[in-house]
């Protein structure tokens, strides 16, 4: 029997069991024998390169960022890379245009961020159809992933899409789970908590730790609405929580009252990639979302230069960062920095060191020894 058999055949057990206090342990037991599965399906054992991305679908990384566009054939992905990058995507009307990568670059507030327009995904590429699997690997190491929607059927095809990628780990829009797992060596199961527990029960928790062969652990958790699937996804440990954006294509297609309807989706930006509509404000929630940081130069004695910012990554933008995206040796020679902007404690002005975290549009001037 096939791994993809394996998971339907589970599948189908999950869906013919009633959920009661009686059941918890066996649905528990399940849910972390699918996910093994699913696992196992990803990067098959003894490795071969199954999980890979595969011919056509590795692309050198360039820029500060990486944004995946992912959705079902002929939604308008190609058309809305061509004229974002200026990089040719086959276009065309019929399904399956694109086959491989297409790596693109574009320029946003002086940043350089790759665009990968990737295969249309059918259903059941998690479970190994069309070319679904590379897709997905590639996906993983986006720093953001726009879903591309037909704005006629969007919530039935983004339902169908996130089940995909969660099927492959990828967790849209979400934090990684508030639950810690340590593995002991005797001292059996210890479960804690330090929120009520409203979706999670102790039997699922155990009948979990039984199928992984965990029989001495500690278990933390601090999330109130903590679920078997966050505990699982923290045992697997392989798990990428990915932003994404949904791209809702085409509302050349329809009246203004459904377009008010499709603002109240969350996370999600209308536009038209054939007519050009709304592009600015997917840019800007995109810049949102990719958590970059703008910091402008000011050479000694004269003015900041505002027209080619140093980009960088939020959470690594200290000074020392700022150096090290300049020029390596920049840091032999540092004495110190005064930095303007919303990470100064002074209007104006004040003296940092190398570990002071910059903020967006903060100016920087370095004095060396």
């Amino acid at each position: 029997m096939t791994t993809a058999q394996r998971i339907k055949e589970v599948e189908e057990e999950m869906a013919k069991t009633q959920k009661n206090k009686a059941t918890n342990y066996h649905l528990g037991q399940l849910k972390a024998k699918l996910a093994k599965l699913r696992r196992e399906l990803i990067a098959p054992p003894g490795g071969g390169g199954g999980g890979g991305p595969g011919l056509g679908f590795d692309v050198a990384r360039t820029g500060i960022a990486s944004v995946g566009f992912v959705g079902f054939p002929s939604v308008g992905k190609s058309t809305l890379m061509s004229k974002l990058t200026g990089t040719h995507s086959e276009v065309a009307s019929y399904e399956f245009t694109t086959l491989t990568t297409v790596p693109g670059t574009l320029q946003h507030n002086g940043a350089r961020i790759q665009v990968l327009d990737l295969p249309g995904i059918i259903e059941g590429a998690k479970d190994g159809k069309g070319r679904g699997r590379q897709v997905i690997a590639v996906a993983r190491t986006c720093n953001l992933i726009f879903i591309v929607l037909d704005v006629l059927k969007p919530l039935n095809d983004l339902a169908i899409l996130t089940n995909e990628l969660e099927g492959f780990g990828i967790r849209l829009n979400k934090k990684a789970p508030a639950i810690t797992v340590k593995r002991k060596e005797t001292g059996g199961i210890a479960i804690s908590n330090t929120v009520p527990l409203t979706k999670i029960d102790p039997d699922e928790i155990r009948a979990v730790l039984s199928e992984y062969r965990m029989n001495s652990c500690a278990i933390s958790i601090h999330q109130p609405d903590a679920t078997i699937e966050d505990l699982i996804d923290v045992i697997e440990g392989n798990r990428v929580y990915v932003p994404a954006i949904f791209v809702l294509n085409k509302i050349d297609a329809i009246s203004i009252e459904e377009l008010d309807l499709l603002y109240k989706i969350p996370n999600s930006v209308p536009i038209s990639s054939q007519l050009w509509l709304n592009i600015d404000e997917l840019l800007e929630f995109m810049w949102e979302k990719l958590n970059l940081v703008r910091i402008y130069t000011k050479p000694r004695g004269q003015a900041p230069d505002y027209s080619s910012p140093v980009v960088l990554r939020r959470g690594r933008c200290t000074v020392e960062n700022f150096c090290n995206a300049i020029h390596k040796d920049i840091l032999k020679q540092f004495k110190n920095a005064m930095v303007w902007g919303v990470s100064a404690k002074h209007s104006r002005g004040q003296k940092v060191g190398l570990e002071h975290v910059l903020e967006d549009e903060d100016i920087i001037c370095i004095y060396k020894k």
